[in-house]
């Protein structure tokens, strides 16, 4: 079979691609993040009110992740991707025009539903298009567009919020997308393992239900859930009390905390690569250790131990969820890699959605090491699970769930690794 592969002439092209598709989709989607004090300030609510613009986004596109699942199999991939990011990017423009909270919620939530259209279907892409030897690496690749795409989107934002309104550096970064739109249709080969196949209502749920027969799949989906609901919370509110006494850092300042973004576009690389040669399961679970550590080390009063303490959890979130994505789409019967994907992805967004808000609840109630504990106390079973995981595969349980659907090459996989 035609796989790409590192020898492949579409190879560097389509990593480009992947990467630029996931850049857009992270800075679209984040683009509030780094001005939720602000709207909190212009619009007289809350922290956890303003940051309902992150979670009506992320929320929609888990609620139609859902809906993408079922649908996966019967469209292009590549004009489902296309469509999603160029939806998107137009909709942060409109942002700009907004000056109504309900309506900025509003606007955000059909964003996110139409973002849902991107990134379960882009790693089924990379599940199906790669070869399996490089998938590790390619998934990490894919990963360092979240976080170089969420640092400069934050950035842009960030710092323009001082010059201009937050509406207009939202629209700059919409029009930066647009662009990068263009060059990911130009870049993206069409899928050659892919055959579009108008599915019943009845096969695609027999798949969905498959999806969820994998005790260790259903287990990796919960810690996506743990991941992207620690991440998303630290990232929410960290720049709060920054911006208050002893600090008095300004919104530029904060903004520019996103630098440590570029660890993540490191750390998940690194950390495909070694999952590919060691144990995902320990890769896992040392990824989350790093977060918690780094999370407890920005209790410190001195700013630079917060900063690094920040930078070491952002390595470990990020290498954490290239490996469990990249297991997810190993794991996942062949026929189902979409779905597999988009309900890891599901809970992922469910993650951010819930556990943000929630967060902001803490940091109201305790202040900052409300929020420090209980997400080091949400990472601490985030780790049970990712030794759990470890054991099923060793007792065989994917490979009996393999068995029964006589997938012999993927039950050999599954092992691997682990």
């Amino acid at each position: 079979m035609d796989y790409i592969s590192p020898e492949s002439r579409a190879f560097k092209k389509t990593l480009v691609a992947m990467f630029l598709g996931s850049f857009i989709m992270f800075a679209d989607l984040y683009c509030t993040q780094p001005v939720i004090a602000v709207i909190a300030a212009q619009f007289h609510v809350p922290p956890a009110a303003a940051s309902l613009t992150l979670s009506a986004a992320t929320g929609a596109l888990a609620i139609f992740l859902l809906f993408v699942s079922f649908t996966s199999g019967m469209y292009d991939r590549k004009k489902v991707m296309v469509l999603a990011l160029v939806s998107s990017a137009f909709l942060s423009l409109i942002v700009g025009f907004v000056h109504y909270l309900p309506l900025l919620i509003a606007v955000r939530f059909i964003q996110g539903a139409l973002l849902a259209g991107y990134p379960s279907i882009a790693m089924a892409y990379i599940n199906e298009e790669f070869d399996k030897k490089v998938l590790g690496y390619v998934i990490g690749i894919y990963v360092s567009g979240n976080s170089l795409g969420g640092l400069t989107g934050r950035l842009i934002v960030g710092s323009l919020s001082d010059t201009y309104s937050w509406n207009v550096a939202i629209a700059i970064l919409g029009l930066l997308n647009l662009v990068m739109c263009v060059l990911f249709v130009i870049l993206l080969p069409k899928s050659k393992h892919f055959d579009a196949k108008r599915g019943s209502f009845k096969r695609t749920t027999a798949g969905f239900l498959e999806n969820i027969e994998s005790p260790a799949l259903v287990l990796l989906y919960l810690i996506g859930f743990i991941l992207m609901g620690s991440f998303v919370t630290v990232y929410n509110y960290f720049g709060i009390p920054l911006m208050e006494p002893p600090y008095n850092l300004s919104q530029t300042l904060v903004g520019f905390v996103f630098i440590i973004f570029l660890v993540g576009t490191f750390s998940s690389t690194w950390m495909g690569r070694l999952s590919d040669r060691t144990s995902r399961s320990g890769v896992i679970g040392l990824s989350i250790i790093l977060m918690t550590c780094g999370l407890l080390i920005t209790m410190s009063p001195f700013l630079i131990l917060k900063i690094f303490g920040l930078a070491m959890f952002t390595f470990g979130f990020f290498g954490g969820h290239s490996v469990a994505s990249s297991w997810v789409g190993i794991l996942a019967n062949r026929r189902e890699k979409a779905q597999s994907s988009s309900l890891y992805l599901l809970f992922y967004y469910i993650g951010s959605s819930v556990v943000g808000p929630v967060g902001g609840l803490f940091l109201d109630w305790f202040g900052w090491a409300g929020v420090v504990m209980s997400i080091s106390l949400l990472c601490m079973v985030g780790i049970g699970l990712a030794y759990y995981v470890r054991k099923l595969v060793l007792n065989g349980e994917c490979h009996r769930y393999r068995h029964h659907h006589n997938n012999h090459h993927h039950q050999k996989i599954a092992g691997q690794h682990i």
